[in-house]
């Protein structure tokens, strides 16, 4: 669970108010990048807040906040679509903030071992979307096929896994010189 030796790990009043912080601007995001919805789609606003969740408050809290981000945002404002994107979007991103958080405590801190927990995150959240995808577009009778996948999981996404890959980094090894990032506590 959540506890090592007594002690409450990643659950501090800390992490759980930079949790919900995290949240508020996986929801607040969209708003700005879909002012051009061709290129806000393909940023992937959603994706950015909670995989620096996953960086800095730990497995758990990413898990959690991205499973909620896409379902929330959905309720609230309808986008987007709750079935089948949301609700997929909900395991990949979950697996984001999960992937994350477990290999940057388990990597030393080194540059690029950031991007390495960046890298397996990203990949490891595009197979769960494309599983779930699969299963809920083919419970629905509808086809997925694998070039529907690599086209909404790579082809499309390419400007906001760019994005990804130059500003997650910086902002996490900028936290990590500031000490604001504190770790080995998974």
């Amino acid at each position: 669970m959540f506890y090592k030796e007594g002690k409450m790990k990643n659950l501090s009043v800390r992490n759980i108010v930079l949790a919900g912080f995290f949240l508020a601007v996986g929801i607040v995001l969209p708003f700005f990048t879909m002012q051009i919805p061709s290129i806000g789609n393909m940023l992937l606003p959603m994706h950015i807040p909670v995989l620096i969740c996953g960086f800095v408050c730990g497995w758990p809290l990413g898990l959690i906040v991205g499973f909620i981000l896409p379902l929330l945002r959905s309720m609230l404002f309808t986008m987007p679509p709750m079935y089948p994107t949301a609700l997929a979007m909900a395991f990949e991103l979950a697996a984001y903030g999960a992937l994350t958080g477990l290999f940057y405590n388990r990597l030393a801190k080194k540059p690029l071992n950031t991007y390495i927990a960046l890298g397996i995150a990203m990949i490891g959240g595009r197979v769960i979307w494309g599983i779930i995808s699969a299963i809920l577009y083919g419970m629905a009778g509808q086809p997925f096929e694998f070039a529907i996948f690599i086209a909404g999981a790579f082809t499309n996404a390419i400007p906001g896994i760019i994005l990804q890959l130059i500003v997650i980094p910086i902002l996490i090894m900028a936290l990590e010189n500031a000490h604001l990032i504190k770790y080995n506590n998974d």
